[in-house]
């Protein structure tokens, strides 16, 4: 049998203040799309063939122009998101990561967003719609307060070769 690919990577991008509390940037859909207004992460369809991890570093590419050299860590938030899309009447499944970015790292929206800010995790989770959302956001609290445990969580080859994790950021 061959392993379930999702239709969807969803990217959410955050970086630590100096005081260690963490900012999560959030991005407004533009007018005219599917959800305008709504606040989301970086998401996105998988081109075929694409590797998931590479969709999703793809993506945020292309929504925020961060790229390789501004993520300090990019993790696979062991999270994936099935839920019923009305405008295709079928079940879809996204597949989640988060990005840690450098300090100072600043987004260059796409169309596809008409706003962005750097909150919270509690203005984060009042600015989302959906449930699922709320948990991204929970899950990058808990990486950046259990750095111990979040290098398990490090997308890369590590995983694939079998060794130790790399060792945690900071």
């Amino acid at each position: 049998m061959s392993p379930l690919r999702p239709d969807l990577v969803g990217c959410w991008v955050f970086r630590v203040r100096p005081d260690g509390a963490p900012e999560i940037l959030m991005l407004k859909r533009s007018p005219g799309r599917i959800f305008p207004g709504v606040w989301q992460c970086v998401t996105g369809g998988l081109e075929p063939g694409e590797r998931v991890v590479d969709g999703a570093l793809r993506e945020l590419v292309e929504e925020t122009g961060i790229g390789p050299g501004d993520i300090e860590v990019f993790y696979n938030l062991d999270q994936v998101n099935l839920f019923h899309a009305d405008h295709r009447d079928a079940i879809e499944v996204e597949a989640v990561f988060a990005a840690h970015v450098r300090p100072g790292v600043e987004p260059q929206l796409s169309d596809e967003h008409d706003d962005r800010r750097w909150v919270s995790p509690a203005e984060a989770a009042a600015l989302v719609v959906w449930p699922a959302y709320r948990t991204a956001i929970e899950q990058i609290e808990w990486l950046v307060h259990n750095p111990q445990r979040a290098q398990w969580l490090q997308a890369g080859a590590w995983a694939i070769e079998g060794s130790a994790p790399p060792d945690p950021p900071g």
